[in-house]
């Protein structure tokens, strides 16, 4: 039987199979692969939760996550444990300016309703969906059409801080002095605030990219963020979570990805658009 293991790291010790068949739930739950370099990763990020449910090995901690009732609730609570989430308002500015000045005007000149509506999908903590509704703003498309964006994310934790709308310095990298006042309010604690203006523009929900059937609760979409999160996937999870978005895309929809990321070998459902200022993927 597995113990406790006495390094220093207090870490309780993953045996390879359980690593392993832990690793392959996570995967068919979610799409979620964690490579055999992720091992550590997951011994470090997970043995507090398994310590403070009381199991003294990962052996009886997965055997928990087989059978018992309260299994479902406790893999939502791991994919808060897992998933790494670093961002930052107006992150990569070229496509942000793509987006604005020759997407949506593309979209709206083929469009009798003037609805545009926009998906963040793996928002984490809602600097990117906020982004989206402030460049709006900025632009003065609201002006001109009416803007629906929902941004979602797998992890609980993050939503709920992407709802509060209440940011540290870090979130502010590539954020204007002049942007920072007009859309913040500073808080006592020194921390900013996203203004009520800007909050009420997105609705955020908990949503699983590898779950067509939820996925297609979203209705038709015209445009889908998906920035730097299909890296968490392998191949054969990548295709299901970019059909899932060709899906819900309306013919003509753009789907903006990461620039780290990109389609080939995966899809050829989609044409790769170079516009003046980035490119982008479109159905």
């Amino acid at each position: 039987m597995s113990t406790f293991n006495l390094s220093l790291n207090h870490h309780l010790d993953l045996p390879d199979d359980v690593f392993r068949q832990l690793r392959d739930q996570i995967y068919k739950r979610t799409g979620m692969y964690f490579s055999d370099t992720t091992k550590y990763l997951l011994q470090k990020r997970l043995s507090p939760r398994a310590r403070e449910l009381n199991f003294e090995s990962f052996q009886k901690y997965f055997y928990f996550l087989q059978y018992d009732p309260r299994a479902d609730a406790e893999f939502d609570h791991i994919y808060d444990l897992v998933t790494t989430n670093e961002t930052y308002f107006f992150r990569e500015p070229a496509q942000l300016t793509a987006f604005i000045e020759e997407i949506v005007p593309d979209i709206l000149a083929k469009k009798s309703l003037k609805k545009i509506r926009i998906w963040s999908a793996g928002c984490s903590s809602g600097e990117e969906p906020y982004s989206i509704a402030m460049l709006l703003s900025e632009a003065g498309h609201y002006n001109h059409a009416t803007f629906e964006i929902f941004a979602s994310d797998i992890n609980q934790q993050v939503l709920s801080k992407a709802r509060k709308g209440q940011y540290r310095e870090s979130a502010f990298r590539a954020t204007t002095p002049e942007l920072r006042e007009k859309y913040f309010n500073r808080d006592t604690d020194g921390s900013w605030r996203v203004k009520d203006e800007v909050r009420n523009r997105v609705q955020f929900g908990r949503l699983n990219l590898y779950d067509e059937a939820r996925v297609s609760l979203l209705g038709n979409l015209d445009i889908v963020f998906c920035r730097n999160v299909i890296i968490y996937f392998d191949d054969q999870s990548k295709r299901v979570v970019v059909n899932n978005f060709y899906n819900r895309l309306l013919e003509g929809g753009y789907l903006l990805l990461g620039h780290s990321e990109s389609l080939i070998s995966l899809s050829t459902q989609f044409k790769l658009r170079h516009l003046k200022n980035d490119m982008v993927y479109q159905k």
